[in-house]
């Protein structure tokens, strides 16, 4: 089953105490590359969202975005600094003696004083947060690949076409090719001969020569590459294994073969066809591209 490399996977959970929500994405990539992106306080959840998701793909530029919302809890505690706050209650009551003042302190008097509040924020225990974290996580994955899915789907869909137009193409070579030969050593049998009519050499070499010439045109050897290379191809397609990488150095040699047959044709019908068969193969190319 061919797996696109591009894909979209979301998913929201809203729990007691937060709200979560996931989202994944991706576009083609040579490789593996997956980028998290998350609140500095939950950054020790990061290794973990990139195994969970690594998991599950093998190839392609990942972004994951991950929000988690606190609610319906106190998660900001206030710290009084008690010997401070003693402090300065002495070092007031100290002054009204001295200055003969009436002792007229309050809380509000000692709330004045800012620096003996500090603010620390709540941090919830990190199993706890990857324990409603991971559902979420997991449930966007699985969104994710199944759209992977379906425009792998369509992917296959339009290589089977392509295969197939491949396919006529060079059974047409197949079918032009030994003709072409057979022309091209009566031309040049011909030719020979013209040139060395007025010469003592006998028949015989004359064919051996305009054979061996020939033989430098048949694209036999080609035909039957090409032709296993489609077949390796089709069985690729049909795989539930990560193929890309595969399906791309398996181009390079259907290119090389075609190539090699444009190089040799000596008929226009021939290379008609090894202009249309290299069409077809950069289409393939451009297709696999973005296949897993």
């Amino acid at each position: 089953m061919i797996k696109s490399m591009t894909g979209f996977g979301r998913s929201s959970l809203a729990l007691e105490n937060m709200d979560i929500l996931v989202e994944i994405r991706s576009v083609n990539h040579r490789f593996l590359e997956t980028s998290i992106r998350l609140s500095h306080a939950y950054s020790y959840l990061e290794d973990k969202v990139k195994k969970q998701i690594q998991n599950k793909i093998s190839r392609g530029k990942v972004d994951v975005n991950l929000s988690i919302q606190l609610h319906g809890l106190n998660d900001i505690e206030v710290e009084i600094n008690n010997s401070l706050a003693a402090a300065y209650i002495n070092a007031m009551r100290s002054a009204n003696e001295k200055l003969g003042l009436d002792d007229d302190l309050t809380l509000s008097s000692i709330m004045r004083f800012s620096d003996i509040f500090s603010l620390r924020k709540v941090q919830l225990d990190e199993e706890t947060v990857w324990a409603s974290v991971l559902p979420a996580v997991n449930e966007a994955a699985d969104r994710f690949l199944e759209m992977r899915i379906i425009e792998g789907e369509k992917l296959y869909a339009d290589l089977k076409n392509r295969l197939d137009s491949l396919e006529k193409l060079l059974n047409n070579v197949k079918e032009y090719a030994p003709e072409t030969a057979k022309r091209y050593y009566n031309k040049l049998y011909a030719k020979i001969t013209e040139l060395l009519a007025d010469r003592d050499i006998e028949e015989s070499r004359i064919m051996t020569e305009s054979a061996i010439f020939a033989d430098k045109i048949a694209i036999d050897e080609e035909t039957v590459r090409l032709g296993s290379h489609i077949e390796q191809f089709r069985s690729l397609i049909e795989s539930d294994e990560p193929i890309g990488r595969k399906l791309d150095f398996l181009i390079q040699e259907m290119n090389r073969e075609v190539n090699t047959m444009g190089s040799k044709a000596q008929d226009l019908a021939v290379t008609r066809c090894v202009v249309d068969m290299k069409s077809e193969i950069e289409k393939l190319r451009e297709q696999i591209q973005n296949i897993e």
